[in-house]
């Protein structure tokens, strides 16, 4: 009776333990290399955006204008020295100028712009941002004589790898961005591209692997790696064939090929990278056209971790089997003690049970625990009959007692789930509003330089500025805009600062002005606009706050109808004539609508459908309305598809002020 349960429960612990290092064991390791991954990702994107960022620079420097405006056919010498030394200031590896057609505007060799990226300029396209681009040996030949070097990477035999007859990788890897310089009054004067060649570009690898990876970083002695492939060729690496060679040319498993580069799936697992087993993850890269051509890769030996959990469990089996063993000597010592007491008390409570009520255990010979529990047993036993009729009324006091307590709490409960509600819903205000609050504080930088270089242009330019006056004030007039929505989104953090001024407006000329600024953006997408205005009486509100409601509508309205459709706008009074009413205004689409998930979900902070959105349009509109009393709703169209978002605000008191009809 005492070895068996510990014959059954150590051997049930030590599975237990196992499985569950196991788990936890990967699931510690996989989140590490996720982490790995992201951090990895992010400076590659970083190094892209660079690229972009310095072509754009020196695209739209006044010297490279000049000099084109000067000669725009034959560059001066200088021109070339200039661009030579931009390349090096901004670390590329290459930095050209071309005509529209792709012939050569700057070095002294007749190479002309690369058929990959002089289709680009096909109307006038560009890889302005910086994008991943696959080319032939000759095309990095005709952009960068000197990267020859680089390129040729001899192929080597890797174990579980999928079968190639290819013996060299030829091709390159180039992180370019490509941008036409414009004359000042639009016009196209020539083409600027520039770039990274990432082929055998060890010290991009090896910056990745330190900021991933830093000296001390990985515990047991485990050693970090990245790793750079084009298609499943090690084309960049840190990753050590022996020594210090390192193993470029080398390529991926087949399994590890076929998830990430045939399913287009990122691989966060264990893989056996060259000659070791690592913690693993793969992540695609796309090219401009959102092709798959290669891998980003970080990872670190999985051997020290593994050799440490083996460790530990071993540590947990020493420990469970001492403590067995000493169970077992106390168990078999203290036996006979235990059997022989709890033996006659059973028999005592079978006769009791069998109507002998006077029965009793008696005197024990050892004053032990036993001694003491048979005593409290005869004296319970003694008492039980005078206890019975006072639990029997106390259970019956008990019983009334809880049903007027549940009563109680019946009646109670609705106010305690709104209350309940109430807090969460602060509690996330709370949380959104310290954000809105960072935001806030970061946006107005770039406004005040943008407000600043505004008014430069028109001191500057004077009298000349007449053309353009009206774009101007236009460009005024939406700084102002973008300065109020940071104002607005600090009221988030702190309400009690912030007092927008309230008038009486007219929803109908405030809905007319809001699609005139968002006209362009109907037009281009083939939106017909139908409005049905016939709401009579003024809204109070912010005008600004109610023009960032309207346009945020009408915008998601238009991002539902890609392909075209049809945007109408109704607006009517609401109330009796007896009542305060107001107006609303509903703005259907004929999108695809709102699945209920997406309806659950609308109006919470950062919830969007679309993967450049930030999901923060609805839930500060939302904001707004609530502030003045209004509510804002969405649903689905029962009269097809589409959906359809309904604000409604109230009327000002009479006569407080007047209507704003502009």
């Amino acid at each position: 009776m005492a070895l068996g349960p510990l014959l059954v429960v150590f051997p049930l612990l030590v599975v237990a333990l196992t499985v569950w290092s196991n788990a936890t064991y990967d699931r510690l390791l996989i989140t590490k290399v996720r982490s790995d991954l992201a951090v990895a990702h992010g400076y590659f994107d970083k190094v892209l955006g660079d690229v972009g960022l310095g072509t754009q620079a020196v695209g739209a420097s006044h010297a490279l204008i000049s000099a084109l405006l000067d000669s725009p056919t034959h560059p001066p010498a200088e021109l070339t020295a200039w661009l030579d030394s931009e390349r090096a200031r901004l670390g590329l590896d290459f930095l050209r100028l071309y005509t529209l057609a792709g012939a050569p505007l700057s070095g002294t060799d007749t190479a002309p712009l690369p058929s990959p990226l002089a289709s680009r300029l096909q109307g006038h396209e560009t890889l302005a941002k910086g994008q991943l681009v696959v080319l032939s040996e000759q095309d990095v030949q005709q952009l960068a004589p000197a990267l020859g070097h680089r390129l040729g990477i001899p192929l080597v035999h890797t174990p579980n790898a999928a079968h190639t007859d290819q013996t060299q990788e030829s091709r390159a890897m180039v992180g370019v961005a490509v941008r036409v310089v414009r004359h000042p009054n639009g016009g196209a004067l020539a083409v600027l591209t520039g770039g990274v060649l990432l082929n055998q570009n060890l010290a991009f690898i090896d910056h990745i692997n330190r900021m991933v990876y830093p000296e001390g970083s990985l515990p047991f002695g485990s050693q970090g790696t990245a790793t750079l492939f084009l298609d499943d060729v090690r084309i960049t690496t840190n990753v050590r064939l022996f020594q210090d060679q390192r193993a470029i040319g080398t390529r991926v498993s087949s399994a590890v090929r076929d998830e990430v580069l045939g399913k287009g799936n990122t691989w966060l697992d264990r893989a056996f990278v060259v000659n070791d087993w690592y913690v693993s993850a793969y992540q695609p890269l796309l090219d401009a056209d959102e092709q798959r051509i290669g891998m980003l890769y970080v990872g670190y030996l999985e051997r020290p971790f593994r050799l440490v959990r083996f460790g530990l469990l071993a540590v947990m089996a020493l420990i469970f089997l001492a403590v067995m063993a000493l169970a077992t000597v106390f168990s078999v010592r203290w036996a006979r003690s235990i059997f022989q007491p709890v033996e006659q008390m059973n028999r005592t409570m079978q006769r009791v049970e069998d109507g002998e009520p006077q029965a009793r255990v008696g005197p024990l010979p050892a004053p032990d625990e036993l001694g003491a529990l048979a005593h409290h047993l005869d004296q319970l036993l003694d008492v039980i009959d005078d206890k019975t009729q006072s639990l029997e009324r106390w259970g019956r006091e008990l019983d009334q007692r809880v049903a007027e307590r549940t009563a109680e709490l019946a009646a109670s409960n609705e106010s305690l789930k709104q209350a309940q509600q109430q807090l969460v819903k602060s509690e996330k205000l709370a949380v959104m509003g310290q954000l809105a609050a960072s935001v806030a504080h970061e946006v107005n930088n770039p406004i005040a330089v943008m407000q600043g270089n505004l008014d430069l242009m028109r001191e500057t330019l004077g009298p000349a500025a007449a053309p353009v006056a009206t774009e101007m004030k236009l460009l005024d007039e939406q700084v102002e805009r973008i300065r109020l929505i940071v104002q607005q989104l600090l009221q988030h953090a702190r309400p009690e600062e912030y007092a927008g001024y309230v008038e009486a407006l007219d929803l109908n000329a405030q809905l007319r002005a809001s699609l005139v600024l968002v006209n362009h953006r109907l037009s281009s997408s083939g939106i017909v606009v139908i409005n049905e205005l016939h709401a009579t009486r003024p809204v109070s509100m912010n005008r600004q706050e109610l023009q960032q409601v309207l346009i945020n509508l009408l915008i998601n309205a238009a991002n539902a109808m890609p392909q075209g459709g049809t945007l109408t706008l109704t607006t009517r009074d609401w109330g009796d004539d007896g009542q305060a009413g107001g107006a609303l205004l509903a703005v259907q689409d004929t999108g695809p609508g709102l699945s209920d998930g997406v309806l659950a979900k609308l109006f919470q902070p950062f919830f969007t459908t679309r993967r450049e959105g930030n999901g923060l349009g609805l839930w500060i509109s939302l904001g707004l309305v609530e502030r003045y009393s209004g509510t804002l709703t969405a649903a689905n169209r029962a009269d097809g598809p589409g959906a359809v978002f309904t604000v409604t605000l109230a009327a000002p008191d009479a006569n407080d002020y007047p209507i704003a009809n502009n």
